[in-house]
Parts: C-alpha cells; structure tokens; sequence
C-alpha cells in the first residue's frame, strides 16, 4: 500500500496543493523533533526490510525505525548478525547510508520482496583469503568497512537492478552476470565483469582512498563522523585542519585530535572508522563537500587530499 492508498478518502478530496503540504509533512517529520531520523538520508524507502543470508539462514525482518521515528538500534543488531558483523564490533553497525540505498532501491524494484544476501560483512583476513584463492575480490573491497553487499532479489533481474542503481549515481554498483548485483555506500561509481578492474593495481598505494560521512543530512553545530574507506596501506597521517567547500565559498573545520597532533596518525582500519569533527557553529545551510588532506604519505602515488560525499547542512 501506498501513501496515497493509506490517506482516509476524506484529505483526496483536498486540493492538490494542500495534500502535497500534508504529505511532506508526514514523510520529512521536521529537524528538530525526536522524530526526524527518516530525513537523515537522500534516499531512503519505508524503513522496512527483509533479508537472509544465502550461506548460513540468518534472517531479519524489521523496521529500521521504532515507534518515535527514531532509529532502531534491535532492528540494527539483527541485521549486523545477518551481515556476519563480528561481536567485538558491536559499538558499531553495518554502514547506515548501505542499509537506506538498500531500503530505498528494493521498495524501488521490488516492494515487499526479501533481499537475498550473498556477501556483507568480510574480515581483512576472510578477504586476503578470497582473492589468493582466486576470488573476484578487491583487495581494498568495501565488504571489509561493512559498507557493501552482494544480493538478489528474487524474479528480478540482476541487469536491472544494476541499472536501476546505476541510474542514480548514488553509490557503487557492479554486475558480473546472474541474478545478484554488488551494492556499497562508498565514492559513486558503476562496473560490469568486462570493465571490472579488481585484478589490476590501480586501487595500491591508497590511490582509491576515500572520505565517507556517516548521514547525508546534519543540523548545525553537530558532530561528524567519517570512514575511511578504500585503504591498501596503512599507516598514513590526516591533517588536523579539514575544509568544507560549497557553493558558497570554504570553510574551516577541525578534526578531534589532541593539542599537539597537528598530523593525525591512521594506524589501522579502527581508526580510519573513528573520525570525527564537530560542525563550525552558524555554518550556512546548503549543500557541502569535506576535504581532508594526508599528511606523512607512504607513496607518492597517494592523493593529497579526498573529497567527502556531499553532505546537507540544515537549520538546528
């Protein structure tokens, strides 16, 4: 059922512009109630979702949200343990951007229908394992930052849900024939088996690097968090001093470290999901990207700096 079928017949006899009003009521609660969760993200679908995992039966179905409109943090746990995510990263989830496009393209393509897991979560090691064994593997894939799955859906093609994703220009998308597609939440980007570059080195040297927020929208003076995803190599440094670049010109933005940390060390994949940085307080609302600039480079080969997904700043 849709959100027109659900309206009481009474609000369709409404003019036109009065029921689109009401409807983006309902669907974009306003930023600064409990409830607005829902509009954290671009794309999002009902918050409902269904999914198995194909190797070992796990399943969830469950609303990503709970009564008050806020996320689900039960909901969130079944489906880390349908993603394989291991115990001792239980302070965290699978990437919540990964979970919404989800959401958002299976609503899109097939409504109601369970989504059908064939990899998510992948340890370094399990990953390191797969591709010396041959496997169709990145050696700097996605699954190993939980931001990535492999799935299909049932009595849909996987060359149209390819291009369905492929369409939006949202995330990473691959298709290497059958059924399932590979989905991440990291730099847009799209790929079939002929264009594939996984057993080419283009992704060493951390060449591939990239700047990942953990939501799409942010009311002001709020604090930030970044993943880095994409890593060949550690240990590498990230300058103290970011900039946010929008429309209307830069602006500087500080990422937590200590006083004297002007070169902030990345030791490992924990501390590349473990940045943070607070919003500057009055940053005008509208559309960003960070840039955060390396500092104590391993190889030449490594960019200067990366740019973040674009962001959206709105009134507290």
């Amino acid at each position: 059922m849709n959100l027109f079928q659900a309206l009481p017949s009474r609000f369709l006899l409404m003019p036109l512009s009065l029921l689109v009003a009401i409807l983006l009521i309902i669907s974009f609660p306003c930023p600064g109630t409990p409830s607005s969760d829902p509009v954290r993200f671009f794309r999002s679908g009902d918050g409902k979702i269904s999914i198995r995992n194909e190797h070992n039966g796990r399943e969830a179905n469950v609303n990503l949200f709970d009564i008050d409109g806020r996320l689900n943090e039960k909901a969130l746990n079944e489906i880390d343990r349908v993603f394989n995510l291991p115990d001792d990263r239980k302070e965290e989830h699978i990437s919540l951007r990964l979970l919404f496009l989800l959401d958002y393209f299976s609503d899109m393509i097939a409504p109601g229908k369970t989504i059908h897991l064939i990899s998510g979560y992948r340890s370094p090691v399990y990953n390191k394992k797969l591709k010396d064994s041959g496997g169709n593997v990145a050696r700097t894939s996605t699954h190993m930052d939980g931001m990535a799955i492999d799935f299909y859906v049932e009595g849909v093609s996987g060359k149209a849900l390819w291009e369905t994703i492929r369409g939006e220009n949202c995330c990473g998308v691959g298709h290497y024939g059958g059924a399932s597609v590979h989905l991440d939440s990291g730099k847009p980007r799209f790929w079939e088996a002929a264009t594939s570059k996984v057993g080419t080195r283009e992704s060493e040297f951390n060449r591939k690097i990239y700047l990942s927020t953990e939501y799409d929208r942010y009311r002001q003076g709020e604090s930030l968090r970044f993943f880095l995803t994409s890593i060949s190599d550690f240990p590498f440094g990230i300058s103290k001093a970011a900039v946010f670049e929008g429309k209307i010109g830069a602006t500087a933005l500080q990422i937590h470290a200590k006083a004297e940390e002007e070169c902030i060390m990345i030791r490992g994949r924990n501390a590349s999901r473990s940045i943070y940085a607070t919003l500057p307080a009055g940053l005008e609302p509208g559309r960003y990207r960070v840039r955060l600039d390396f500092c104590s480079r391993p190889f030449e080969q490594m960019p200067a700096s990366t740019l973040s997904n674009e962001i959206e700043i709105v009134k507290e």
